[in-house]
């Protein structure tokens, strides 16, 4: 401690208040250097290469799976000293509130077929949807997005400056030309009358989707989506409310497209990026 903070107080001071011995604290500096510490010190290097590589938005976890892949034998506990140590913590995410579901509507409401169902085995066996809502100095934009819940990987997205159906229909309509999926796929959402509605449901019929919905004002059952959202407003859009429209969008294809869905690494997923993921698997 006194090391550290000899930069900004003197060294007499601090090693009255911290009660040790001047002559203790120079023998301490002049001991010679363990390869304990020697390895220490590297790995510190290596850790601060990653996090400043991820902007800040990795925790201990997923520096510690970056380290393992370079083949870097290291415990995550020791990982996580060593960045308490040098001041290295993740980005947490901020709660905000918006309401993006309007369910009081006339349109028909989907069974919930994902409550008992098990965890998906493949591709394109369940694809999970959902809107959120993005401030910019200019106004509200609202994000749509299509995820496969097997590997996590978003299939389509839509950025759009109202909560009509406009928005998730681009975004299902892009994950439909990028898998071009056989029919049977589940299409889980919420009550939301964008994903009621005739057009969206239109949609889904003509590729031969399955529609299942949420429970009312139940959010956990679209647990996925809410961690995509989570991680998305904490590693990528924590400014956006200082940023305009046009950057907003820059921002959000570059994490969704290059990041999140290629090298991002998710514990659900044994800390492999969804890509990765499936091509592990096919």
């Amino acid at each position: 401690m006194i090391e550290q903070l000899a930069k900004e107080y003197p060294i007499q001071e601090l090693c009255q208040v911290l009660e040790v011995a001047r002559s203790g604290y120079y023998r301490w500096l002049k001991r010679p250097v363990t390869a304990r510490d020697q390895a220490n010190r590297q790995l510190a290097q290596q850790i601060q290469a990653i996090f400043q590589a991820k902007q800040g938005n990795y925790g201990s976890p997923r520096i510690t799976a970056e380290l393992r892949q370079a083949g870097q034998k290291c415990n995550h506990k020791r990982v996580e000293r060593l960045m308490r140590q040098n001041g290295l913590k993740g980005r947490m995410a901020k709660q905000r509130k918006v309401r993006t579901t309007h369910s009081d509507h006339s349109e028909p409401i989907a069974p919930n077929l994902l409550r008992q169902r098990p965890a998906p085995q493949k591709p394109d066996e369940v694809w999970v949807a959902d809107i959120t809502y993005v401030p910019t100095t200019e106004g509200w934009l609202f994000l749509a997005a299509v995820m496969d819940l097997y590997s996590r990987q978003i299939l389509g997205w839509s950025l759009w400056q109202s909560l009509e159906a406009g928005g998730p229909l681009q975004a299902l309509s892009r994950a439909l030309a990028n898998r071009r999926p056989p029919p049977g796929v589940i299409h889980h959402s919420d009550q939301g009358i964008q994903y009621a509605c005739h057009a969206y449901r239109q949609l889904m019929h003509r590729h031969g989707l399955i529609a299942s919905m949420s429970r009312r004002g139940n959010c956990y059952d679209n647990a996925a989506m809410e961690s995509f959202w989570s991680t998305l407003k904490r590693e990528a859009l924590e400014q956006s409310a200082q940023w305009s429209k046009n950057q907003v969008r820059r921002v959000l294809f570059e994490y969704i497209e290059s990041i999140y869905n290629r090298s991002r690494l998710h514990s659900s997923l044994g800390y492999q990026s969804p890509v990765d993921f499936e091509n592990q698997n096919k």
